[in-house]
């Protein structure tokens, strides 16, 4: 099978999770809302102390965490649930960007439709949003301002420490999509100054199907952020629906084991992506990357090698790297990234990329043989 090479769309669980879930599921069966019985207030002591580990690893106190299904629902959540106030305070503007995730894009799109007016805005060939231009659009009616932490498709890192200071003190809600960097940039997440914030398990090597959205207390008061879905008064009424203890469980795991691990981490995939820079560079292979590398994490480039077409690339070397063109949530579609499109790449250049990313835990061995197998492939593309 090769190397697995797409991390951004998920990230394979970290065994000690996994032995820990299922001790969960073998042993802690009962439902944390259960309040009669031992086998509830096991399950409930699991679901607390998972949500002290995701507070410590985010810097912020365990009453500010509420589990949900994942970073889409807790991105659905965080702006649609600003509705009710929204209708009552008459704020009815929202500014985004044209690189966000399909969950926030098509979230605000909705938003449209219900009465809200939309700015979008895009970054330049850098990758990188102009924190100037989402500041300028600021307005008396701006009820929320939602950018994402870490692009999952090119691993550039937009300018939210900088937007966030400016809002602070505002009248305008901050979301944050920090579902590529949880975990990875642990220090500049504890230092943003943010409202709502979300985040995926699985992109940290935890589980599947569970994820978080954080909620900041100003004045000790959370966000007027109300349920979309009815149902029981679970998470304090954000998010109804029995809690999935194992899989809470092993959220609260993978953000204990990033807090221990993220410096050394760190390390590991700086000197993977090294690794990589010294292999093209060898290869001779004509490539360009995507996005300013001086604003990019150290666990995903988007490169591009002019005359080999990504599709075909992907095809004919995936018995040796597992890579992708785009988001997981776009990938059954053929038509060209919107987030390379909002760059201004043309659209030739966007079919000759792909995005590569991985974790600290992949043999540097494995690697350098299989880019070597995929960048031959290359070669002979561009023949």
């Amino acid at each position: 099978m090769g190397i697995y090479l797409d991390y951004n769309a998920s990230a394979p669980i970290d065994p000690r999770v996994l032995d820990v879930m299922i001790d969960v599921y073998r042993n802690s069966y009962g439902n944390a809302d259960s309040r009669t019985h031992d086998h509830g207030e096991n399950a409930r002591i699991l679901v607390e102390n998972a949500r002290k580990q995701v507070a410590s690893l985010l810097g912020i106190t365990s009453s500010e965490v509420f589990f949900t299904s994942g970073a889409t629902e807790s991105n659905n959540i965080a702006i649609q649930g600003l509705d009710e106030y929204s209708n009552q305070s008459g704020k009815k503007h929202i500014i985004t960007t044209g690189i966000e995730h399909k969950a926030v894009l098509e979230t605000v799109k909705a938003m449209q439709k219900r009465g809200y007016e939309i700015d979008i805005v895009n970054p330049n060939a850098s990758g990188r949003i102009d924190p100037k231009q989402v500041i300028e659009l600021i307005r008396e009616d701006t009820l929320l301002v939602s950018i994402m932490h870490v692009n999952n498709e090119t691993g550039i890192i937009q300018p939210v420490e900088e937007i966030g200071e400016f809002l602070e003190g505002k009248n305008v809600f901050f979301h944050v999509d920090a579902t590529q960097s949880c975990g990875k940039l642990v220090d500049e997440i504890r230092r943003l100054k943010y409202d709502m914030l979300s985040f995926s398990a699985h992109k940290l090597s935890g589980p599947q199907g569970i994820g978080v959205l954080v909620l900041r207390k100003r004045r000790y008061k959370l966000p007027p952020v109300k349920s979309i879905m009815y149902g029981g008064q679970q998470e304090h009424g954000i998010r109804p629906g029995t809690i999935p203890v194992a899989l809470v469980v092993g959220c609260g795991m993978a953000c204990e084991f990033a807090e221990k691990e993220y410096q050394i981490n760190c390390i590991s995939m700086k000197s993977i992506k090294a690794e990589l820079v010294n292999l093209l560079k060898q290869s001779g292979v004509e490539h360009y990357f995507n996005g300013d590398q001086n604003y990019c994490v150290d666990s995903t480039v988007n490169i591009r090698f002019p005359g080999v077409m990504s599709e075909a690339l992907m095809i004919s070397s995936k018995q040796y790297c597992s890579i992708s063109n785009g988001s997981a949530c776009t990938s059954k579609s053929y038509s060209p990234s919107y987030v390379l499109e909002a760059m201004g790449i043309p659209v030739n250049e966007i079919e000759e990329s792909v995005r590569i990313s991985w974790g600290a835990n992949i043999s540097l061995e494995e690697f350098q043989k299989n880019m070597g197998y995929l960048l031959n492939a290359v070669k002979q593309f561009a023949i």
